[in-house]
């Protein structure tokens, strides 16, 4: 027979493990597209490194900040595609566990708070951006485009940063009612040029004055700089670096906290 300590333990779960059951669901969900997730782990490392990495360095013989041209543009596409996933993450996926499939609603109808529903899809995306990371971690390796042992810290750099831009926008993905066009507007002027101008290709100093404020308050510069110093040992000042790891480190707590109150907000309205 079930005692009343055994019901009171069996209740008590759901407000110390609510983060997990939250993770485990976004996990089960990700079955039904899994073969997306692999495929595409595992293809587009492939086609960046062949197109954007080999194709260029062709035409670049003499190549960036004194090495191979691959080398140098290693780091900024493994944080771009890091960080482009965790922009699309930020936004339909919110606003669909809102909007569409309020999947979000379900889950605050059990003891699993908001701030644990906030917890348990951010586990469940450092899990994806983790699996992610290393499969392209492994193919620049395979490429010869890593040649410091320390540039496995690539890795996690890459999951910081897409936090820096993820948390933000699904702060802001959580307080809207319907998608009038919104996300597309994000995708064209902000995480293009984003990507276009954060000295992916080349050194931010090459790009015009007027321009260079870009990627300054761009987290995907600060990540590839970073990237840059532990993959290839990139030289830059000590301030500099310490700059690139607080810019992300205050993207994603400052976006981590708001949106955590737009779930909060939106979820007990």
């Amino acid at each position: 027979m079930t005692s009343v300590a055994d019901i009171m333990a069996d209740a008590d779960k759901p407000r110390r493990w609510g983060w997990w059951y939250v993770t485990e669901l976004r996990l089960r969900e990700m079955r039904g597209y899994v073969s997306y997730v692999v495929t595409s782990s595992f293809a587009n490392p492939l086609m960046y490194l062949l197109a954007l990495g080999i194709g260029l360095a062709n035409l670049i013989p003499e190549g960036m900040d004194g090495v191979p041209f691959l080398v140098f543009v290693a780091p900024a596409l493994l944080m771009s595609t890091i960080l482009t996933i965790g922009a699309e993450e930020g936004m339909y996926p919110v606003l669909s566990g809102f909007k569409w499939h309020k999947i979000f609603f379900a889950i605050h109808a059990t003891p699993v708070t908001p701030g644990q529903i906030v917890g348990g899809f951010l586990v469940h995306l450092t899990i994806r951006f983790t699996f992610t990371a290393g499969v392209f971690f492994g193919f620049l390796i395979l490429f010869g485009a890593v040649p410091l042992a320390s540039g496995w810290v690539m890795i996690p750099i890459s999951i910081l940063g897409a936090f820096s831009i993820l948390t933000p926008l699904g702060a802001y993905a959580a307080r809207l009612e319907d998608d009038t066009g919104q996300f597309a507007l994000i995708q064209r002027l902000v995480v293009m040029p984003m990507f276009l101008f954060s000295g992916t290709f080349f050194p931010l100093s090459q790009v015009p004055d007027w321009l260079e404020w870009v990627g300054w308050v761009s987290p995907l510069w600060h990540a590839t700089q970073l990237g840059r110093t532990f993959s290839y040992g990139a030289i830059e000042p000590m301030w500099l670096s310490a700059t690139h790891l607080v810019v992300l480190v205050a993207y994603s707590a400052i976006g981590g906290y708001f949106m955590h109150r737009s779930f909060v907000a939106r979820l007990t309205k």
